[in-house]
């Protein structure tokens, strides 16, 4: 019997032998320190140590539970609302921030003196308006914003006027960026000209032989409103030309510059070349410039010249301040010259140029200036 429990390696004791259980206890903790780690009983290290840690005090936390974290007021979590107490092992007292008292929460009167001073601190700076005329703080539209809709450039290049000295308004030179002006009463001038402030349209059309001087004609003939059908403002047009004659017309929604500039008293001149068969006196531009009476008065003429000669063919520059029906045509007609082809070429300060027949442009800023100070507007 004791044989084979030798050979069977010892592992079944009986409970009644002692031989060999010294020997047994000895092998049994061979096998432990070997290796599985387990104990006598079998159960392993790791179950030990967890018998171990169950035996801690009540309300102690674990570890991984505790909180180290300090707030911006300087408290540690067990004196912040809700944070982990500390306590010491086997105790339940905190232990707080290591012995020292809780910091007090600061009155709400200094939180609030705080939050002011942090506030006025970090404010943007309140911006000061420009100064500007006396009775024009708040209303009207800002001179700059003013001259860019009428055509003077970017706000910014408008703005560079005002700095150079270039703008007046009401005779008054501006010297301030931020004025303010009202388009329907205030007079602004850049570089001594009038800036039409207001939404008004300027046009200059090269008008062909055939064309009528009406806006529309009863009759279905071509006329000058064809030429702005796509115009949504209505325009009219600054004096007449006859069918026949060629030549610069004005078409404008500003009716006293379009009055003021047809009107005899401010006497705008206007140019034309007519072409007529010679030969021709040599006193003829001094009877045009004393004056040939017509059936409905007197008509002179303020310059004449002869621009070009080709045998009998003439080419005569006749400038006038009137602007009574055919006047250039009935003026020649009586000093014995019938015009062949007339042609307008300058109306004030505007001038055709190579304006191609039967095209419009829109005037510049610097032309709509020189027509209004040719009529003192």
């Amino acid at each position: 019997m004791r044989s084979s429990d030798r050979n069977s390696g010892g592992n079944r004791n009986p409970r009644g032998g002692g031989g060999d259980r010294p020997r047994d206890a000895d092998r049994r903790g061979g096998a432990d320190r070997r290796g599985d780690g387990r104990s006598g009983d079998g159960r392993s290290a790791d179950a030990r140590r967890g018998e171990g840690q169950s035996q801690r005090p009540k309300g102690t936390p674990r570890p991984e539970e505790r909180r180290y974290d300090v707030g911006s007021t300087g408290q540690s979590g067990a004196n912040k609302p809700g944070g982990m107490p500390r306590t010491k092992p086997g105790s339940n007292k905190p232990t707080g921030n290591r012995g020292r008292k809780p910091v007090p929460a600061r009155p709400r009167e200094l939180d609030a003196q705080i939050e002011e001073r942090n506030r006025e601190r970090h404010s943007k700076p309140q911006i000061k308006t420009p100064k500007t005329f006396p009775g024009a703080e708040q209303e009207g539209e800002r001179l700059q914003k003013v001259l860019a809709r009428a055509g003077m450039g970017s706000r910014r290049a408008c703005e560079e006027l005002i700095e150079q000295h270039r703008v007046e308004v009401n005779g008054r030179i501006v010297t301030e960026q931020g004025l303010r002006v009202d388009v329907d009463h205030d007079e602004v001038k850049v570089d001594g000209l009038t800036v039409a402030t207001q939404s008004y349209l300027f046009f200059a059309l090269n008008k062909p032989a055939g064309v009528v001087s009406t806006m529309e004609d009863p009759d279905g003939r071509q006329c000058l409103g064809d030429y702005v059908t796509n115009r949504e403002t209505r325009l009219f047009h600054v004096g007449r030309l006859d069918t026949e004659t060629e030549g610069l017309i004005l078409l404008t929604n500003h009716g006293e510059l379009a009055h003021r500039l047809t009107h005899p008293r401010y006497g705008v001149q206007k140019t034309y070349l007519a072409a007529i068969q010679g030969p021709l006196p040599r006193d003829l531009g001094k009877q045009l410039k004393s004056g040939i009476e017509l059936e409905d008065g007197w008509a002179r003429a303020d310059h004449f010249r002869v621009v070009q000669n080709t045998g009998k063919n003439y080419l005569v520059e006749v400038t006038l301040h009137e602007g009574r029906k055919h006047i250039v045509r009935r003026m020649l007609s009586e000093a014995g010259f019938p015009v062949d082809k007339l042609v307008r070429t300058s109306f004030g300060p505007i001038p055709l140029g190579d304006q191609k027949s039967g095209w419009l442009r829109r005037l510049t800023n610097t032309e709509v200036g020189m027509l209004m100070h040719e009529v003192e507007l």
